[in-house]
């Protein structure tokens, strides 16, 4: 079971620091206590830097493939620990800050923008040596303004220290994500093809309906950033795209075929044919059989 960090306090600790700031904190992972490396929940949002391989890391059951000088981020309520490899000495960078900080503030009003803390995906960030000397120089920017006098401006320009790592975050982590599922052409028909291949050949009606969380899993992302890619690079919801591909299918069954409504709706995988015509009136007006009517 994960410890919970209860705070900037605590997580300080962990590297043998003062705390100079009650909602930040900035952490040389080298100095860290080999404890920071068990099963934790940092209750906080985190951003880590790891400059060395020195063991397996593990966010949730999910093992996250990694090599010096990638990224990866945490979100409140997420465990995380390592595998160490006590050959190798942990090097890296760590931010910290509570969700308070958040509060009342431009940052807390841009957050929305930096929704990669909630996909969960397998592999980390990976830097050009350029990106990692901007990350670096960010991690360094907001730990000097911590150990810098306090005065009317700290808290403004903390905030804007990380708002600037989470800006080149996301611009990181879009470019990554965007290369590995190449442009709208080839997305559009890479996920027609998938979508295709699975409603033709049987999967639906042994499998059930394919869903966005299926077709994410076979571009190996997670379900809330494909669903972002397609809406971005498609203008139309991973969802909706899914349910067009169903019905042309049901369109083209009911045109060329005399299996019954309940035959084409356990061949598309629903559980029940009344959802099945329940969805394609919803989407065309009409029911299967006066659609078949009227295209007859």
């Amino acid at each position: 079971m994960a410890h919970i960090v209860s705070g900037i306090e605590e997580f300080n600790k962990y590297f043998h620091q003062p705390t100079d700031h009650p909602l930040v904190a900035v952490g040389d992972l080298s100095r860290a206590e080999m404890s920071l490396f068990d099963v934790l929940d940092f209750n906080m949002y985190c951003i880590v830097l790891m400059d060395s391989e020195f063991g397996e890391l593990v966010k949730g059951n999910r093992s996250i493939n990694y090599k010096a000088g990638t990224l990866f981020s945490l979100r409140p309520g997420q465990e995380v620990h390592m595998n160490l490899n006590y050959t190798v000495r942990p090097k890296g960078w760590m931010l910290a800050f509570r969700k308070e900080l958040l509060q009342k503030c431009g940052l807390g009003r841009d957050f929305y923008m930096f929704d990669f803390f909630n996909h969960d995906v397998d592999n980390a960030l990976e830097l050009s040596h350029q990106e990692r000397a901007i990350i670096v120089n960010s991690f360094a920017n907001i730990f000097a303004e911590l150990i810098t006098p306090t005065d009317h401006l700290t808290d403004h320009m903390i905030r804007l220290g990380i708002g600037h790592l989470l800006s080149c975050y996301k611009r990181f982590f879009e470019r990554q994500y965007s290369e590995r599922v190449v442009r709208e052409s080839d997305l559009r028909m890479k996920l027609d093809q998938l979508l295709t291949h699975y409603l033709s050949s049987g999967s639906s009606a042994q499998q059930g309906m394919p869903t966005v969380a299926w077709c994410a899993a076979q571009f190996n992302l997670s379900p809330n950033y494909f669903g972002d890619l397609v809406k971005k690079e498609l203008h139309v919801s991973a969802k909706e795209f899914v349910q067009d591909k169903i019905l042309f299918f049901a369109k083209h069954l009911l045109q060329t075929t005399d299996m019954s409504v309940s035959e084409i709706a356990e061949e598309l995988g629903f559980a029940y044919s009344n959802h099945f015509t329940r969805m394609f009136r919803n989407a065309t007006g009409k029911t299967p059989l006066q659609y078949r009517k009227m295209r007859k």
